[in-house]
């Protein structure tokens, strides 16, 4: 597509004058010939210096490509180039169907209706199908409410960590994490949330297994390092129902509360390679013994802990 500026003459008085139109090039039966898409008329009057953009905005218009691959014009050439693809399509369009029609409408006065977000949510639903987190939901038993759940509430702590009662508000009226994965999560109640984070738990052993492998194939590291510390969280109620929960020494100074303790174990590239919670009162030493043991660890294996946790029994576990 390009603008051609041809010399025309008047039959009346032979005077010459100029016109501008816009064609594009079409082979047929094996000949190249030019088409007009729009006659631009006499006065046409955009430098010469601006024609190749302006017929290549105009064929972007057309061919409605993507936006990263926009042209980027000035206002009043993009105005020109919109009006322009406008007169095509309204050309296009009558000789298909009369009933076909265009109207103007003012930008400053549009309005947006429940907009939502997709960010961080496309970016965190690529990296649970990288990771075939999603199949490995599905291969534990859960249904197609029940992935979706826990999609969102996975997906949920990375890009809006809350309560499970924030997350079904976010859900259902920010994130557009729905329609990235054609659910809607408007008809989902706030107790399939609660009840989901308890089936996840479940099968806390064998997601955290699959994602420590899948992370390990993804980006070919080797376990030669095991970082290991712990804090712990307290409970504003009772927590009467839960047996970990128990009194002891707070990080947050809230040992007024029943506790309890989180122990992590990263690898050295910082991947979570297993989690555990120990009651609120566990003596931070004696978790050690336990955690490695759960993550069979190697010989030659180099271990990083705090020195609350050194003990000198822990050195000599170690040993």
């Amino acid at each position: 597509m390009y603008i051609r500026c041809t010399t025309t003459r008047t039959k009346a008085t032979g005077e010459t004058y100029k016109t501008f139109r816009l064609v594009e090039s079409e082979r047929i039966d094996g000949k190249v010939k030019q088409r007009t898409l729009l006659n631009l008329g006499r006065f046409f009057d955009v430098p010469k210096s601006q024609w190749k953009s302006l017929s290549s905005r105009i064929d972007q218009l057309l061919t409605a490509q993507t936006d990263w691959l926009t042209i980027d014009l000035e206002e009043s050439l993009e105005t020109r180039a919109q009006y322009y693809a406008t007169q095509i399509i309204t050309s296009r369009s009558t000789t298909l169907d009369d009933s076909v029609h265009f109207e103007t409408v003012d930008i400053g006065s549009l309005e947006l209706v429940r907009p939502r977000r997709v960010g961080v949510e496309q970016i965190a639903l690529h990296a649970v199908r990288q990771l075939t987190l999603d199949d490995k939901l599905k291969s534990l038993g859960f249904n197609q409410h029940q992935l979706a759940a826990s999609l969102g509430t996975i997906i949920a702590r990375m890009a809006c960590p809350a309560s499970e009662l924030a997350t079904h508000g976010w859900l259902q009226t920010t994130s557009g994490l729905g329609e990235l994965i054609d659910y809607d999560f408007e008809d989902m109640g706030l107790d399939r949330l609660y009840q989901v984070s308890d089936q996840l738990w479940k099968h806390r052993e064998a997601i955290e297994t699959h994602l420590y492998q899948q992370e390990r194939d993804l980006f070919s590291f080797s376990e030669t390092i095991t970082l290991y510390d712990l804090t712990n969280t307290f409970f504003e109620g009772e927590a009467k129902t839960n047996p970990a929960a128990q009194r002891g020494r707070s990080k947050e100074k809230r040992s007024d509360c029943p506790l309890v303790t989180l122990g992590l174990v990263l690898d050295g590239s910082g991947f979570p390679r297993k989690s555990q919670i120990f009651p609120g009162n566990a003596s931070e030493p004696q978790t050690l013994q336990t955690i490695l043991e759960g993550l069979e660890g190697r010989t030659g294996s180099t271990v990083i802990l705090d020195a609350g946790i050194a003990s000198e029994e822990n050195i000599q576990y170690l040993h």
